[in-house]
């Protein structure tokens, strides 16, 4: 599912973390960002079932110190840009057998966003020398992402 469109896309890269992304670079972008979002949303799941309920609560998802850091710098940065219709996308979370809490469901773009910020800043990070990270430094991100979330 597209998350963003590609000039909303390549001026949030700018913004989070000074790099260039084009049109090429948006599924890869998507992928990770659903891809994710499945990961968060299975680990709630276990969660949920593991307190005995049938709902995925907020807490029920592994949202660790630096993807709230993350989250927080994604509602400073989408004030500039107007992310937000965009990420309300996302509101069709991943489907895994169990319903979610409306106040999980209204966190889902802001889950989005702060694992853009976190995936801008992996980027650069990697990316040192170079404001356009090429096709494998995006694998090496990916790659860190699926060691942690």
């Amino acid at each position: 599912m597209p998350v963003m469109g590609v000039p909303k896309f390549e001026r949030f890269f700018r913004a989070a973390a000074d790099l260039d992304v084009n049109k090429n670079d948006l599924k890869r972008y998507n992928d990770f960002v659903d891809a994710k979002l499945y990961d968060l949303f299975l680990i709630g799941t276990a969660d949920a079932k593991a307190n005995d309920r049938d709902i995925i609560e907020p807490q029920d998802l592994p949202v660790t110190k630096g993807l709230q850091e993350s989250i927080h710098a994604f509602k400073k940065l989408e004030e500039g840009i107007e992310l937000r219709p965009l990420l309300d996308q996302l509101a069709a979370r991943p489907a895994l057998g169990m319903d979610a809490a409306e106040d999980t469901e209204q966190r889902l773009p802001d889950l989005a966003g702060g694992l853009s910020v976190a995936l801008a800043r992996a980027l650069k990070t990697i990316a040192r020398d170079t404001r356009r990270p090429s096709t494998d430094q995006w694998d090496e991100a990916f790659e860190l992402f699926d060691l942690l979330i």
